[in-house]
């Protein structure tokens, strides 16, 4: 089978994956990128990030199926709109299409009143989180999914509140898209319920090997 990769959102790291991959059945073929480790000391901003994810993809041979968790999976809808040749399957969890400006101020409020240590399980140390919060404010998705082509899933916990509306969105607006609630869980799918979401990719990729 081609690659899997699986990309974390800016809350946790690459490990963060660790049981979901774990009850995969094609783990051998899952890779897991740290999203601080592909931009190789270049600033956290969304268009370094986007350069960094697509030459890690652009290094693997073939096409990719791509799965990625809030941050990880606006990194991989950016890449299949930018490279549809390349990406084999999609897999969104709790991804929203466009940012939404009220929470995210609020969210960047939170996080000034945080101390540095709190930053240490994050994806990125809080300079650079705020670098990637003001480079992503504008962010919007409304116009382009359309355009995707490759099978698609959409997953979304169904205490995430913040992102049902835009899983619906998804679902309903890129062509043949399947969806799926995650019972009894919240934003963080592939840490809070990793069996019940192991069990939706296994489904998905032996229904597009």
């Amino acid at each position: 089978m081609e690659k899997i990769l699986l990309i974390h959102g800016s809350g946790h790291k690459a490990d963060s994956w660790a049981e979901t991959v774990s009850r995969l059945e094609n783990r051998e073929d899952v890779l897991c990128p740290d999203l601080s480790a592909l931009l190789a000391g270049r600033a956290a901003s969304y268009g370094n990030l986007c350069a960094a994810f697509a030459e890690s993809c652009d290094r693997i041979d073939g096409p990719v199926h791509l799965c990625g968790l809030s941050l990880g999976g606006i990194l991989a809808l950016r890449y299949t709109l930018d490279h549809p040749e390349k990406v084999k399957t999609l897999v969104l969890i709790g991804t929203p299409h466009r940012v939404p400006k009220a929470a995210f101020g609020f969210q960047n409020l939170v996080f000034r009143l945080l101390p540095r240590s709190m930053f240490e399980t994050m994806a990125f140390d809080k300079e650079n989180t705020f670098v990637l919060g003001s480079s992503m404010k504008d962010l919007d998705f409304s116009g382009s999914v359309q355009e995707i082509r490759c099978p698609t899933l959409i997953l979304c916990g169904e205490k995430d509140r913040s992102n049902l509306k835009s899983a619906h969105y998804l679902a309903q607006h890129i062509p043949g898209a399947e969806s799926h609630l995650i019972e009894h869980t919240g934003h963080v799918v592939n840490e809070e319920n990793p069996k019940a979401l192991a069990e939706r990719l296994n489904a998905f990729y032996a229904a597009h090997p």
